[in-house]
C-alpha cells in the first residue's frame, strides 16, 4: 500500500496522520471504515461464495420492490444504489468524503476486535482505469460514459470484458446518504479488491483501530457531534441520543 499501517488511539492521532500523509495533495480523499481490520475491500457481492449471478438479485429485487416503492428509479444504477441502501448483495462499496463518519462505523461494532480506516485517492485509483477527465481531479458521475461498462445489463450481456473498480459520484438522493457524505466505489465482474488494483499500489492506506481504544473514540466522536442520529437521521436512531 502507499503507506505502512499505522495504529490510531484518538482523533488526534487521525488527524495528525492524515496531515502527514495527506501533505499537499489537492485532489479529493476519501474514507471506509470497516469493524475489522484484517478485511480486504470486497462488495458484499464479491464476498459471497457460490453467489448467483448479479441478475438474480437484480431482477428479483425489482420484482418484489416496486409495488412498495413511493417512486420508481429511473436507470439501473439506482435500482443498485437502492438494493445497496436496503442490504442486498451489490458490486458498490461505499465511502464517505469524512475521515470522522468513516472512524464511526470502524469503532461502533466489533468491540472485541481491532478496526481499519481505509483512505483512498480515488482520482488515482480512476486513473488505473483508464479514466482521463478533463479536469485532472474530476471524478465521473454514475451517469458519466464510462460507466456504462458497469451497468448490470452490460455485464449480463457479454462475458470477456476486465475492468478495474472505479471510483463514482451518485446523487445524494436520501438524508442518510447526505448525512454520510456519502459517494461509491464499483467493481466490475472480477473481484478485484481495490487495494490491489493497479500494478503499483499508490492510491490507497489504512489506519488500524485497536480494540481496546474504541470505546475511548466512541466518547470523542460523541464530543464532536458524530452519533448514530447524525449519520442516520431516522426515528430508529433517535435512542442513541439519550444513552
Amino acid at each position: 500500500m502507499k503507506y505502512s499501517d499505522v495504529e490510531i488511539s484518538s482523533v488526534s492521532d487521525l488527524i495528525t496522520q492524515l496531515k502527514n500523509h495527506i501533505c499537499d495533495f489537492k485532489g479529493p480523499i476519501w474514507f471506509r471504515g470497516q469493524s475489522r481490520s484484517e478485511w480486504s475491500l470486497q462488495p458484499r457481492l464479491m464476498r459471497l461464495e457460490d453467489k448467483p449471478p448479479e441478475t438474480h438479485y437484480f431482477n428479483r429485487f425489482k420484482q418484489d420492490a416496486s409495488l412498495i416503492l413511493q417512486s420508481r428509479p429511473n436507470n439501473e444504477f439506482e435500482w443498485l444504489f437502492l438494493m445497496q441502501h436496503y442490504g442486498v448483495p451489490t458490486r458498490l462499496l461505499d465511502w464517505s468524503e469524512s475521515a470522522l463518519v468513516a472512524l464511526y462505523f470502524a469503532i461502533s461494532k466489533e468491540p472485541e476486535e481491532d478496526g481499519a480506516l481505509w483512505v483512498l485517492q480515488p482520482t488515482v485509483l480512476n486513473q488505473k482505469s483508464r479514466y482521463k477527465p478533463e479536469f485532472e481531479f474530476e471524478i465521473p458521475s454514475f451517469e458519466d460514459e464510462i460507466l456504462i461498462n458497469y451497468l448490470p445489463s452490460t455485464i449480463a450481456r457479454e462475458s470477456k470484458s476486465s475492468l478495474l473498480p472505479i471510483a463514482a459520484i451518485a446523487p445524494r438522493n436520501s438524508p442518510r446518504m447526505q448525512a454520510q457524505q456519502g459517494v461509491f466505489t464499483i467493481s466490475h465482474r472480477e473481484n478485484i479488491i481495490i487495494e490491489n488494483s493497479g500494478d503499483t499500489i499508490d492510491h490507497i492506506w489504512k489506519y488500524i483501530i485497536p480494540n481496546s481504544c474504541k470505546s475511548e473514540l466512541i466518547k470523542e466522536l460523541k464530543l464532536l457531534g458524530t452519533n448514530k442520529f447524525q449519520l442516520f437521521p431516522e426515528l430508529d436512531s433517535l435512542s442513541e441520543i439519550f444513552s
